[in-house]
């Protein structure tokens, strides 16, 4: 009996012990499976902890990225805005340049047309003066020739003196206003004279009264004048514009010098 009760113990014992043990087993696998989990967890937060950072790194590298390309950005823009600066700038200047030359030359042709009239002495402008009513003269007398003469010969001569010296004052008034000079817009006393005279002629009467006139004693009287003009003449362009004309009135003169030599040159309608 004694030994049945201490093999029930021994028993008991073992059952204990072995339940003692399965529960440390358990007990053991539970805290590896805690530290296990602890362990992965601990190794999950650096890994997200690293992730952050780099997700922080990228970011942090895009944003300085953007920073550096805006900045790039704006270094261009700022040059470009400079450099269109400058350039308008250098377009204004050269165009105030522009417009100081333009000015300065436009004065200076002021300043030379001013200064050559104020150098012109008087006996060049009565010259320019002269030469100019004489043209008129000429031109005056040869359209009246043309309306009262009925000589052929007498009306080609007075288209000449129409077509001639109406060139030659044409030209001399381009003369008078770079000289500054106003020309007479009217026949002096000595030519409206003649030509009140010869308006009241006709026929053979005013054919000979013009060639002789207009034709003979006008154009000596101006030959002499322009000769005198180019020897006194202090103004190159006054004596170019003297020894321009005195050929053209040589001609006249040698012209009318042949037709009032002949009768038929003074007969009217021959």
């Amino acid at each position: 009996m004694q030994k049945n009760q201490l093999v029930k113990k021994l028993l008991a014992v073992g059952v204990a012990a072995a339940m003692f043990s399965a529960v440390g087993a358990q007990a053991q696998t539970s805290g590896q499976s805690a530290q296990s989990m602890t362990n992965q967890s601990a190794t999950g937060n650096p890994n997200l902890t690293g992730k952050t950072a780099a997700d922080g790194t990228v970011n942090n590298t895009s944003s300085q990225g953007t920073e550096d390309r805006s900045s790039q950005v704006g270094a261009q823009g700022s040059s470009g805005t400079q450099g269109s600066t400058r350039a308008e700038g250098a377009k204004s200047h050269t165009s105030d340049q522009s417009g100081m030359h333009s000015t300065s030359g436009a004065s200076g042709a002021a300043g030379a047309t001013g200064s050559g009239a104020a150098k012109l002495s008087a006996a060049d402008r009565k010259g320019i003066m002269d030469m100019a009513i004489a043209n008129m003269a000429e031109i005056e007398t040869g359209k009246l020739a043309l309306s009262k003469s009925q000589n052929a010969e007498v009306k080609t001569y007075a288209q000449q003196m129409i077509d001639d010296h109406g060139k030659a004052l044409s030209e001399l008034q381009t003369l008078a206003q770079a000289k500054g000079v106003t020309l007479p817009t009217e026949l002096d006393a000595k030519h409206k004279a003649m030509a009140a005279k010869l308006e009241k002629l006709s026929g053979d009467a005013f054919d000979k009264q013009y060639m002789k006139m207009a034709g003979l004693q006008d154009h000596k009287a101006t030959h002499a004048k322009l000769q005198k003009i180019s020897k006194s003449a202090k103004d190159p362009d006054v004596k170019a514009a003297a020894d321009k004309t005195i050929p053209t009135v040589e001609q006249h003169l040698k012209a009318a010098q042949q037709m009032t030599s002949t009768k038929s040159g003074t007969t009217s309608g021959k």
